[in-house]
């Protein structure tokens, strides 16, 4: 059988059903399809198979946190679809991936992200001994904007299955507009900029963020930009997240006319273009924001916007009797989890030890290091 005739076997979609399940383990949607297991991943598996296949309802809600945005969950049976596709492809792009892009790969992200420039900055600076300069960029309205039919051309360069490709394009070309239920009022998404809203998106761009087929085409989206900055405009000192680039060289001069390069790069081969008021120049020694972080020489902060919410966080819950309900305290441990983690990748343990110190009484623990928090089980 050749690579372009094998099919789908029932072992890949049990395999995308266990991957899917360690991400929403125990929600409505899981908990349902799993009261069936085996009848409903044998009965996906024939559908996908005999190309019966079809995407149900999603759910469309909006999140303010760490901005304000529009997200749109697919069904959990969908979900188990995404990973039938990233598993079937994954790999064929990982080895293609170039080193420094950070996002939505495993062993990556914005940790990795950080020390990679912190090491850039110092690797270009002497040990920030000598000047130079940082360029930081990124994509105006990025998912909003992207084009659906060049994305299946970049999708399916090393994709000779039929299986996938069908599985693909119904992927990337469905509409998600056209049957969903919302979880958010209509103020809410009034206040997602209406650029920025998969809802008033043109017809044949953008796609939904919150599926993780989505940032896995985001990132291969930009592979080839990607692709020119590192081999043809030899770009060594170059990262990229998501869509925030960073780009370090001795001269500001060379870093313009990367940027004016690059901006032309994306307007003709992937209809982009970069955000004209977010272009920074400056010197790496005054400091510049990625990932996150504030990179300065011999030391890197959490951005203080992001330590600020953290603490808010912790107020508002004060301001409302500092409940202790299991929930309550499970949601608590975990967005301070985060905020710990963050900071112990910096030089954060007094702003660690803080906010440690800001929740005892709030009934969590925190390890010796003040590294995790959790609730009190006694």
């Amino acid at each position: 059988m050749t690579t372009k005739e094998s099919g789908l076997t029932i072992e890949a979609v049990f395999d995308a059903y266990f991957a899917c399940r360690k991400a929403k383990r125990n929600s409505i949607n899981q908990l349902r399809f799993e009261a069936d297991l085996e009848t409903n991943l044998v009965a996906l598996y024939r559908e996908l198979r005999s190309g019966e296949y079809r995407i149900g309802r999603s759910v469309a809600f909006v999140v303010t946190h760490p901005k304000v945005r529009e997200v749109w969950a697919a069904d959990f049976r969908d979900r188990v679809v995404h990973h039938v596709i990233y598993n079937a492809i994954f790999y064929r792009y990982y080895r293609r991936f170039i080193r420094d892009n950070y996002a939505c790969i495993p062993g990556r992200g914005t940790h990795d992200g950080l020390r990679r420039v912190s090491g850039f900055a110092r690797s270009i600076t002497r040990n920030w001994t000598r000047p130079a300069y940082f360029l930081k960029a990124d994509v105006a309205n990025f998912f909003n904007s992207m084009d659906r039919h060049i994305l299946i051309a970049l999708a399916e360069r090393h994709v000779p299955e039929d299986w996938i490709r069908a599985l693909i394009r119904q992927s990337v070309l469905h509409d998600p507009r056209t049957d969903f239920s919302t979880r958010s009022s209509a103020a809410s998404f009034d206040m997602v900029p209406r650029h920025k809203s998969l809802l008033h998106a043109p017809d044949g761009k953008g796609l939904p963020i919150g599926n993780l087929t989505s940032q896995f085409f985001a990132n291969l989206y930009l592979n080839d930009l990607d692709q020119y900055a590192k081999h043809v405009l030899k770009a060594r000192y170059y990262g990229r997240y998501v869509d925030d680039m960073v780009l370090l060289h001795e001269d500001p001069d060379i870093l313009n006319m990367w940027y004016a390069k690059m901006d032309e790069f994306l307007q003709s081969k992937l209809s982009l273009h970069l955000h004209p008021n977010k272009k920074h120049i400056n010197l790496v020694d005054r400091g510049f924001d990625f990932t996150g972080f504030i990179i300065k020489p011999g030391r890197v902060y959490l951005r203080q916007t992001s330590l600020s919410k953290g603490k808010q966080k912790i107020r508002a819950w004060e301001r409302k009797g500092s409940p202790i309900d299991p929930e309550t305290l499970t949601d608590m441990s975990q967005s301070l989890n985060s905020y710990l983690g963050m900071l112990r990748q910096v030089s954060g343990y007094n702003a660690r030890k803080s906010i440690c110190q800001r929740v005892e009484s709030l009934f969590l623990q925190a390890d010796g290091e003040c590294t995790k928090v959790k609730p009190c089980t006694g």
